[in-house]
Formats: structure tokens, C-alpha cells, sequence
């Protein structure tokens, strides 16, 4: 004959076990937009002036897109795979003038058994550079959701406003996918490697 008691402290037992679940869950949902406030604070892996404008706003997209060909900027691509996944940029860089269209595409790829959903986080440097690279169109805009093995491709296509630092030579974007389904958290981004520049 069972114990009564024993039974009480069993369900007792799953009851805290399945609170514990819930809050961690709760926590890796929470982590995504905690970490872009915390960036936002100390102003790192802050979004472009352009990524905060209101979709359509055509006034905020396309303003200083004269292009300056006394300028050339080189623009590096980098791509962090912080979890079981493959993200790459298509090109490694592209030397563009300020006020001058560019596209580059970047190829992600779920290597799990599992569906998932994942959102990219980009960060620049220098940093004086963010509020003059202005995408128009960007993956990063929004989450994606992936089946067990399938494959996307995406387009960046942006505009370096030609009010960029006259010092500033190159420009590293750098995206870091993080997993924002299923209570799992891609661990931080390392802040890009001090890029060129000159006078």
C-alpha cells in the first residue's frame, strides 16, 4: 500500500519542478530585448538611426543619398555563429561611396533536427559610424523561423550617409543570430576588432 505522505511531497516536488521550468523559459524569452536595452545604455550594438525609423518612411530612408565619389569606404561583413546553426555573408567587403546604393547577402542555415526561430543583432565600428549606415532593407528588421535543415538567403541594402566622419576609411557590420524560441538564448556577441581608419 502506497504511502499517502510520500504522494503529497511527489506532487509538491513536480509542482516546484514545473514553476522552475516556466521561469527559465520565461528568462531566456525575456533575455533578447533585455539585451538591446543594456546595449542601448552603454551604447553598444546600437541599432542605425534607419532600423528606429517607422517602416515606410521614405523621407527618413532616403535622405543624403547623394553620392560622393571623392570617397571611397571600405565596408567588412562579418557574421557570428553563436549556436548550432551556419551564418555567413556572401562577400567579406565591398568598397562603396558614400550616398551610393550596396546590397550584400548573407546565407543562414539550420544544421538541428529542430524548427527554430532566430532574430540577428548587428553592431558597427566604429562606433560613430551607426547613425550613418542607413539599411533600407535588412534581415535583422524582423525574426525568422527556420525548418530542420533549410536554407535562406537575405540581402542587406544599404546607404552610407556621405555626413560620415571624414577620418572613418572603414566600416565593420557585424550580426550575431540569437535564438529567441524555445527558451534558448545564443550566448553575446564579441565587439568587433578596432577597424582602419586615417586622416
Amino acid at each position: 500500500m502506497s504511502d499517502p505522505g510520500l504522494k503529497t511531497d511527489n506532487l509538491r516536488m513536480a509542482g516546484k519542478l514545473v514553476v522552475v521550468a516556466v521561469a527559465m523559459a520565461g528568462f531566456g524569452l525575456a533575455m533578447v530585448p533585455m539585451y538591446r536595452s543594456i546595449c542601448e545604455a552603454l551604447g553598444v550594438n546600437v541599432l542605425s538611426l534607419s532600423e528606429r525609423a517607422v517602416p515606410g518612411n521614405s523621407d527618413a530612408t532616403h535622405k543624403n543619398t547623394q553620392v560622393d565619389a571623392s570617397r571611397t569606404i571600405t565596408v567588412e561583413f562579418d557574421a557570428n555563429a553563436h549556436g548550432p546553426w551556419e551564418f555567413k555573408s556572401m562577400r567579406r567587403s565591398i568598397d562603396v561611396h558614400p550616398g551610393e546604393l550596396a546590397t550584400v547577402m548573407y546565407e543562414f542555415r539550420n544544421v538541428q533536427n529542430r524548427t527554430m526561430t532566430a532574430q540577428a543583432i548587428p553592431s558597427y565600428a566604429p562606433k560613430q559610424a551607426s547613425p550613418h549606415f542607413n539599411k533600407l532593407e535588412c534581415f535583422c528588421f524582423s525574426e525568422h523561423t527556420l525548418q530542420p535543415g533549410e536554407s535562406k538567403q537575405w540581402p542587406v541594402v544599404f546607404v552610407i550617409d556621405p555626413k560620415l566622419p571624414k577620418d572613418v576609411k572603414t566600416i565593420t557590420l557585424s550580426y550575431t543570430f540569437f535564438e529567441v524560441a524555445g527558451g534558448k538564448v545564443a550566448a553575446a556577441p564579441k565587439e568587433p576588432s578596432t577597424v582602419k581608419g586615417g586622416s
